[in-house]
């Protein structure tokens, strides 16, 4: 075992516990632990189930990759598909937990996650000290796959992918949230919410919701500010998604430049200021 490692094209996934500290705060020690290992474990199996790696879990937080160590071609697609089933299936596991707080009494808390995903060029092998390391993975896509799981906060959706990550798997369901400089990025990057699989993206009503999402997209960033607003209405109609905190952001943004126009250079991006 040497520290080092090689540069592979990767997808990294980092999943977070939103509101953790206020759950925290209904257990002690114990019960916390007991709280985060059943959450842990059956996101694990089916981030291992998908050919996905844990690199490591740090409090409620799960970091994950794939294409390393074994080949996966299928790398994108695969963490997709694992951060959809994660969503799904903590649904089913907040059902029976509130059921289990009700029968003894309890106060219930849901438990919700944010997810980022990203594909890019990472060097992964034994990441350490000479002291101490492990088998991890280092890179700025890793760095920018984190960036987006705080952002999916900000935009109100439970998952946000990287423009390679959407490349790379084409056929989800996925709209565009946002050109944005993530906290510490100079450039712009694409940043998408993965809201479905291929049966989703191929119906009508989401051809529909895209078509709008789009059209107010290019309104947004051309400053036609009254189409705009009429588009965000249109958008705001859809009956697939729940995505009124990333429609009222834009509302917000557009009312504050109609009052202060960005410069005549502005390509439409916005500059995160938390992460």
């Amino acid at each position: 075992l040497t520290l080092g490692g090689e540069t592979r094209e990767m997808t990294i996934l980092f999943c977070d516990i939103r509101g953790f500290t206020t759950i925290s705060e209904q257990y002690d020690a114990h019960g916390l632990t007991t709280v985060i290992t059943r959450f842990l474990t059956p996101m694990t199996d089916i981030i291992m189930e998908r050919m996905g790696y844990i690199d490591k879990y740090i409090g409620d937080c799960i970091m994950a990759f794939w294409n390393a160590p074994l080949d996966d071609a299928e790398h994108a697609a695969n963490a997709c598909e694992a951060a959809l089933t994660m969503q799904e299936t903590l649904a089913g596991l907040n059902g029976k937990w509130k059921a289990e707080a009700e029968a003894g009494g309890r106060k219930y808390l849901p438990i919700n996650i944010g997810v980022g995903l990203n594909s890019g060029p990472c060097c992964v092998g034994n990441m350490g000290s000479e002291q101490r390391f492990n088998y991890s993975v280092l890179g700025d896509d890793v760095n920018l796959a984190s960036r987006l799981e705080g952002q999916s906060k900000t935009y109100g959706v439970g998952i946000i992918i990287g423009p390679v990550t959407r490349e790379k798997a084409p056929g989800f369901a996925a709209l565009e949230l946002d050109l944005i400089k993530v906290k510490g990025k100079t450039r712009p990057v694409r940043i998408f919410a993965l809201l479905g699989r291929a049966e989703l993206a191929a119906s009508e009503a989401f051809k529909k919701v895209e078509a709008d999402h789009v059209a107010m997209l290019e309104a947004y960033r051309a400053c036609r500010w009254d189409e705009a607003d009429r588009l965000l209405a249109a958008c705001r109609t859809s009956p697939l998604f729940d995505l009124h905190k990333l429609y009222d952001m834009y509302a917000e943004r557009i009312k504050t430049y109609r009052t202060a126009p960005p410069p005549p250079d502005w390509d439409g991006s916005y500059t995160a200021t938390s992460k």
